[in-house]
């Protein structure tokens, strides 16, 4: 028995080559068509690849093929100090650059015994869910488009817009804050700016329901997503799945409750973590939005603590040469999308030895390989982006 295979190009990318599998004789006995979607595709959220191969409408096999943006930046985290990789760790996911700064500050801090300011703490922790409902809006926004509905990006667009501003009044940037710093923050709140945060929260807040409505009450998005690309809680362990996509499959693991840091361990009460048994990426999607609606919540209450906090300093003074002792520490954090670990690797000198990042996109994404068999091209767009993945985090 003898295979025989002919490519053709196709346009976005996608290129095809059909697979015939020849018996004794010359019969053909099946056509396989291999199917490469991307890596410039407006279907896949940037330069990742999918290899399907296909019996028809059905897709038989899939492999994600990732590295066309790989920057190298773990190799780069050895030749810049312990200041200057705040900058590298910012831009994996460019849509959770608070949380990435935040992991590799912790990581430095826990290697060095450091202690943070009870005030940069809380600002911490606020800033890192005003971060949470920037990133998961982006998605709230853009899943829908993916399936055929253009309403919800605007509003969700929106909203982004109002948390912006006040991250940007904040830190100056509106993707790259780079606020934190070894040892605390860049500088204090500015004056009023609390207030400034409470209003946009508000605001927010009085406007989530038109996803809600717009989208969950839309008959269609739910049918193209009820029962569709389920994922069973034995593919999340064997994967390393993490985030909504895994709560959305019943594994109930979140580090702000089971594993405290920041002043998550204060906010027991507000604090709720976000869990579906389906698995199916309209499951995915409610964890997305009310993990979102809860994220709000978390902000206000960081907000109430701050107000009744005294002025204080937010970071510690540093060493001009800041140095961290010989040795390793693991840090890890419940970024947006999943679980983020930085394992700090260090020779006693200004720069780390070792610094390797544990992005959740990357994991995430590996799943793909055992949820697409047997699923339709059709769905096959409905499923990749309910995985909620940046490219960046993916590539690193």
């Amino acid at each position: 028995m003898t295979r025989s295979t002919s490519s053709t190009g196709s346009a976005q990318g996608a290129g095809e080559t059909r697979e015939t599998t020849v018996g004794v004789g010359g019969a053909a006995e099946s056509t396989d068509m291999v199917l490469n979607i991307g890596p410039q595709h407006p279907s896949t959220h940037g330069v990742l690849r999918l290899r399907l191969v296909l019996d028809g409408e059905v897709i038989r096999r899939a492999e994600p093929v990732i590295g066309y943006m790989h920057r190298g930046a773990e190799k780069l985290f050895e030749a810049r100090d312990y200041r200057q990789i705040v900058m590298l760790a910012n831009r994996h996911d460019w849509l959770s650059a608070f949380s990435n700064e935040l992991g590799v500050v912790m990581a430095v801090e826990r290697m060095t015994g450091m202690e943070v300011p009870e005030r940069a703490v809380w600002v911490r922790t606020l800033l890192a869910e005003l971060n949470r409902v920037l990133n998961h809006l982006m998605f709230l926004g853009s899943y829908p488009l993916e399936l055929g509905g253009i309403t919800p990006v605007f509003h969700a667009f929106r909203e982004r817009e109002e948390l912006q501003n006040v991250m940007e009044e904040i830190s100056g940037g509106r993707m790259h804050y780079m606020f934190n710093r070894v040892g605390g923050l860049k500088e204090d709140l500015p004056a009023g700016w609390p207030g400034r945060v409470r209003h946009a929260v508000a605001e927010v807040r009085s406007r989530m329901d038109v996803f809600d409505r717009l989208v969950l009450g839309n008959e269609i998005f739910r049918g193209r997503t009820r029962g569709v690309g389920v994922l069973s809680p034995a593919a999340v362990h064997a994967y390393g799945v993490s985030g909504p996509i895994a709560r959305a499959s019943g594994v109930d693991f979140d580090l702000r409750r089971d594993e405290p840091y920041l002043a998550y361990g204060e906010l027991g009460d507000t604090l709720k973590v976000v869990t579906r048994q389906e698995g199916d990426c309209l499951a995915r999607f409610e964890c997305l939005l009310e993990q979102t609606h809860n994220a709000l919540d978390l902000a206000d209450a960081c907000l109430d603590r701050l107000a009744e906090l005294p002025p204080g300093p937010v970071n510690q003074r540093l060493p001009k040469v800041l140095k961290a002792p010989e040795g390793h520490t693991y840090a890890w954090t419940e970024n947006p999308l999943g679980i983020n670990g930085y394992y700090l690797v260090s020779k006693g000198e200004k720069t780390p030895y070792r610094l390797k990042l544990r992005s959740a996109s990357y994991n995430n994404i590996q799943v793909l390989s055992e949820l697409l068999p047997g699923t339709l091209v059709a769905d096959m767009v409905a499923i990749l982006g309910s995985l909620f993945f940046v490219v960046g985090d993916i590539d690193k």
